[in-house]
């Protein structure tokens, strides 16, 4: 199991911006896609192939893809140089309000293609005014 760690998260209020990073200890996040899913807070467990999903970058970072609701207002990136895959949030919304979850995918270069993925603790953020 890779160790992942998401950071950035916290309250930012509704219009504004926050970016969360994804690493891995120990483990080089180069030649994997890596996806960003969320939860709100208030429910109960959900198993992890059933949060929602966010966006997914391709392993070579060429494809992205993202949720519908955050298009145009969120954008994932990734620096392989740094061992580290973000998550832009702008002009963020009250029903962006989650914890956050970082997955590394295995099995395929493509996000559409993974077979299984291992998943950071998660971070929690807030959008409130």
């Amino acid at each position: 199991q890779v160790q992942i760690v998401e950071s950035g998260g916290g309250v930012v209020q509704p219009g504004g911006s926050l970016r969360l990073t994804c690493t891995a200890s120990g483990f080089n996040l180069g030649g994997h896609p890596v996806g960003w899913w969320r939860l709100s807070p208030g429910l109960s467990y959900v198993p992890p192939n059933q949060r929602e999903g966010v966006s997914c970058i391709s392993a070579d970072g060429d494809d992205t893809h993202m949720r519908e609701s955050v298009k145009g207002r969120f954008k994932t990136s990734r620096n392989d140089a740094k061992n580290e895959v973000y998550l832009q949030m702008d002009d963020v919304r009250t029903e962006d309000t989650a914890i956050y979850y970082c997955a590394i995918g295995f099995g395929h270069t493509d996000c559409r293609s993974v077979r299984r993925y291992d998943w950071g603790q998660g971070i929690l953020v807030t959008v409130s005014s």
